[in-house]
């Protein structure tokens, strides 16, 4: 199902705190000042190729999932709260990709890569850098141009090391949705090939006794629907459809429940080590690290 095209719409849009400006949907549109919505990937195949940003954290969200930090709820702790974590033993995998947020800034390499953590937020990105699995990269909105502080995400589901992590068959739509799925606690694997820009989800998780509620809203009109200028457009592309459905996901972000609350959740994750074959698979990673 071809989703229907529109202008981007978004979430409602409660009282912002006093530094943030409106961005009327919780945003800057990166196109207006000059930006795009595709990455800067090196060494493509035709050159110039690009991938899609496609979840949108919005400025709306509290600000304290804003933080770039894993303390006090922060960021990387709500990303940990639905599967996913920092790489494996903080060292970074692959080539960099840049992006251009039309907040000023220019083009600038990803904050971080996010990689989906196999149910261990310590060591389990260790297996996703072998195994392949869900990850993204993302930047946050902040020149003095545009400045949301909004965290932009481009995510796909990609193969194992061993097959050059390249990019699984309609990877970017489902990257995005299984993240979206995870973050909203959805008990059913979203129907990627029936979303619109009508399409919401809402649900909680929790980490380190914060708890959150997540809010998606699927819009039209920042992506298009195509495989033009997509990397890996060749193989992702499936059944004669584009390489992307031009949707993107923008997720609102609410604390629910926090440490010294009367009703902190008791839900968390918790993380086991795994012994000597993550021990093994820990030390086989760095070596891998190393040698790219």
């Amino acid at each position: 199902m071809v989703p229907t095209r529109g202008s981007p719409t978004g979430p409602s849009t409660p009282a912002l705190p006093p530094h943030k400006r409106s961005t009327n949907y919780g945003y800057y549109i990166p196109m207006d000042g000059g930006g795009s919505m595709l990455t800067q990937v090196q060494d493509t195949y035709p050159a110039g190729l690009g991938e899609p940003i496609n979840v949108i954290i919005s400025a709306y969200s509290d600000s304290q999932v804003l933080q770039n930090t894993l303390a006090n709820g922060g960021l990387i702790n709500y990303f940990q709260s639905f599967g996913f974590s920092t790489e494996c033993l903080g060292q970074h995998a692959g080539s960099d990709q840049a992006a251009d947020l039309g907040d000023g800034n220019g083009y600038l390499n990803e904050t971080a890569v996010i990689r989906w953590d196999y149910g261990d937020a310590n060591l389990g990105t260790c297996q996703e850098t072998v195994e392949g699995g869900n990850h993204f990269r993302y930047w946050i909105q902040n020149g003095q141009s545009a400045d949301s502080g909004a965290i932009f995400m481009a995510t796909s589901y990609e193969m194992p090391i061993a097959e050059q992590h390249n990019i699984v068959v309609n990877g970017y739509n489902l990257g995005r949705d299984w993240l979206v799925g995870n973050a909203t606690s959805q008990s059913t694997i979203l129907p990627t090939a029936n979303l619109t820009n009508t399409s919401t989800y809402s649900g909680q998780t929790s980490f380190n006794n914060f708890t959150y509620t997540t809010t998606a809203t699927y819009v039209s009109g920042l992506l298009q629907n195509s495989s033009s200028g997509i990397n890996h457009f060749q193989s992702v592309a499936v059944n004669g459809l584009n390489a992307i459905d031009g949707l993107v996901a923008v997720l609102t972000i609410r604390v629910v429940q926090q440490p010294g609350s009367s009703s902190s959740s008791s839900a968390d994750r918790s993380y086991h080590p795994k012994g000597l074959l993550w021990t093994l698979l820990t030390m086989a990673c760095a070596i891998v690290v190393s040698s790219l």
